[in-house]
Order: structure tokens, then C-alpha cells, then sequence
């Protein structure tokens, strides 16, 4: 297997050098790009595995960055670098698209076990299941592109996308949403599971015939959900 490919995106030229060289002694092809404008336009010409994206960059910030590269398409995987560190910043970056948050100063060891988590989530998500069909519902796992049941087209965030797969994975068994979060962000990310609840309303809107009365996206009161591609009901 090739080794991952890791684009560092940071002002601080050092920091930027320390990680990308500790990156390479772990086996990574590594790059780095000194400031946002620079970053994009790597992550735009090259396929990457993951982007470290720091915050708080001059002209272009690292959240218009990962902004920019959603709005285009582009669905690898970012990790957040920045001074700030409370809850609300982490939220405002993974809403930006990211993955997950780092503040500085951080361990090494810690980024390097952040990095192998989001590229094993990746990973998990590129295997089997290339696209999904129910109830008149369908889904390109690999373009995020959908099509529901009245017709409409939809472009599935990354996010959305995982989590439809990690509950199609284990179709007719509950998934907790503990699991989920796992799975799709990692365990430690979000400060509460009631993201999950969020997104699950988000794709109800999208593939249930009717919203109120789910027939594939069900809800599983105190544990989690469970999906079926049969329409069936509680």
C-alpha cells in the first residue's frame, strides 16, 4: 500500500518544516505550504490523503481555506491546527468541513495518533458499499452525488455521506450514537452526541417519504438508530 500523502498548511514556517520532517521519519509523503492561498492551491493540483490546516493564517484563514476546497468538491480529510481551543472553535471548523481540531501548543505523539485515526476513518469509508439504493433512494458513496425517491439531486456533505454508510453498514442492527461519532469524527471531537441527531434530521429531509414518520432512518430512543432499506416501520 502506497503511503499516505499529508499536505501541512501553516504561516509558521518551522512548525510547518517540524511536522512535515516528523511526518517523512513516520513513513508519509509530506508537503507543506506556508500560507492559505499557497495551501488551496497544493490541495487543488495534488491528490492528498489528509490536510493539516493551521486556523490562524494571514489574508486566508484556514477555515475560508477548507470552505473553499467544499465548495469545489474537494473532500479530503482536515486537521485543524490553531491557538484557540474551546468548544466554539472547535465547532465553527469542523461546520467549515474539517474533521477534526487541534490547539496549540499540542504533543507530537498526539497529532501523529489524530492523523492515523482520521486516515483509518478514511480508509474504513473507501471500502465496499460503493453506493447505496432504497426505498427509490440513490447514493454514490464515491461522488457524494444522491438522487431521492420524488427525483430531487442532492450533494451529500462528506460527513453526511459517512454516517448514511456507517448506519447502512450494519443495516437492521442499532448503531449507538456513540459509535457513530466514533467512526465518522472521532470519539473526542464534538461535545455533544447530539450532532448526530442533527445530521439524521438533515438526511430524513432528503430520502424519507415523510420526514415525521421515517421508514429507513429510524430512531432508537436512548441508543441510537438503525437503518433499513426495506420501508418498514417502528
Amino acid at each position: 500500500m502506497n503511503a499516505a500523502h499529508i499536505l501541512v498548511v501553516d504561516d509558521e514556517a518551522r512548525l510547518a518544516a517540524g511536522i512535515r520532517e516528523n511526518l517523512a521519519a513516520e513513513g508519509y509523503r509530506a508537503q507543506a505550504a506556508h500560507d492559505g492561498a499557497e495551501g488551496l492551491r497544493k490541495a487543488l493540483d495534488t491528490s492528498f490523503d489528509l490536510i493539516v490546516l493551521d486556523v490562524n493564517m494571514p489574508a486566508m484563514d484556514g477555515l475560508a481555506v477548507c470552505r473553499e476546497l467544499r465548495g469545489r468538491g474537494c473532500q479530503t480529510p482536515v486537521l485543524f491546527l490553531t491557538v484557540k481551543g474551546d468548544a466554539a472553535d472547535r465547532i465553527r471548523g469542523l461546520e467549515a468541513g474539517g474533521d477534526d481540531y487541534m490547539a496549540k501548543p499540542f504533543h507530537l505523539r498526539e497529532l501523529l495518533l489524530r492523523i492515523q485515526a482520521i486516515l483509518r476513518r478514511s480508509a474504513w469509508y473507501g471500502q465496499a458499499h460503493k453506493t447505496l439504493c432504497f426505498g427509490g433512494n440513490e447514493v454514490d458513496f464515491e461522488t457524494y452525488q444522491a438522487r431521492s425517491w420524488d427525483g430531487a439531486s442532492h450533494a451529500l456533505t462528506h460527513k453526511e455521506a459517512m454516517i448514511l454508510k456507517a448506519l447502512a453498514d450494519q443495516a437492521g442492527s442499532v448503531v449507538g450514537r456513540e459509535e457513530i461519532l466514533d467512526n465518522v469524527w472521532g470519539f473526542d471531537v464534538f461535545p455533544s452526541t447530539r450532532t448526530i441527531d442533527n445530521f439524521i434530521v438533515r438526511l430524513r429531509k432528503r430520502f424519507e417519504r415523510d420526514a415525521d414518520a421515517p421508514r429507513h432512518l429510524h430512531t432508537v430512543r436512548g441508543v441510537g438508530y438503525r437503518f433499513t432499506r426495506e420501508a418498514a416501520s417502528d
